[in-house]
Parts: C-alpha cells; structure tokens; sequence
C-alpha cells in the first residue's frame, strides 16, 4: 500500500492551494481518506476527512475554508485550501481509514507528507 500525495508549496495570506491524494497498489475499496498536518514539537492533527458517500469531516480552524472531496478515479482524493492562514503552515500527511459517525480512525498507512507554507 502506498499513498502518493502532490501539490503544496508556497503561497502568500489569503491564497489557495489544493494538495491531492492517490492510494497505489490498493486493490479494495477504501473506505474514508484523510489529511493530517504536523509541526515541529506538535502531534499529527486530522485536518479533513471524506467517506465513501462523500461524508465529510473538518477541523473546526478549516471549516469553510477548506473542501476535501474523493476522485472520481478510485481511491483518490483532495483538498482545496482556500483562504489560506499562516497558521495552516504544516506538513500536511494523506492517511486511509474508516470513519462511523462522526469519528475518523486512521490505519498506519502514510504519504510522504507534503509541506505548505503560508506566509504573511
């Protein structure tokens, strides 16, 4: 199993970026698909989260600026961050899982982890 993950980079206050997620090698359907973000010294936090029926799940600091949604290509997913904060300045992690209700339980899988910066 490997999650690929593509886009983040530098953007100013204010802007948008939209990081994509791809599960390689997975033969099954997967359930829930998600982003973390991680800064130095700090646990890994789950940003947003999306089921198979397109179930979301935000971060309270996300809620209306970001939008993660599944691919129409199997077990793919993004996020578009929009209005961007310097504090979502983070390494930002794709992670599998299942969600029931309003709680998301990650599997140990993990992309690479991409970062974003958001400068002031």
């Amino acid at each position: 199993v490997q999650l690929q993950a593509s886009g983040g980079g530098l953007v100013q206050a204010g802007g948008s970026l939209r990081l994509s997620c791809a599960g390689l090698g997975i033969i099954f359907s997967i359930d829930s698909m998600a982003w973390y973000r991680q800064t130095p010294g700090n646990q890994r936090e789950l940003v947003a989260a999306v089921n198979r029926s397109n179930y979301t799940l935000y971060e309270d600091s996300v809620k209306g600026r970001f939008i993660i949604s599944r691919g129409n290509v199997k077990n793919t997913m993004s996020i578009q961050m929009n209005n961007l904060k310097p504090e979502d300045t983070a390494v930002y992690y794709c992670n599998i899982g299942s969600m029931k209700g309003t709680t998301y339980t990650p599997y140990e899988y993990w992309g690479q982890g991409t970062l974003v910066t958001v400068s002031s």
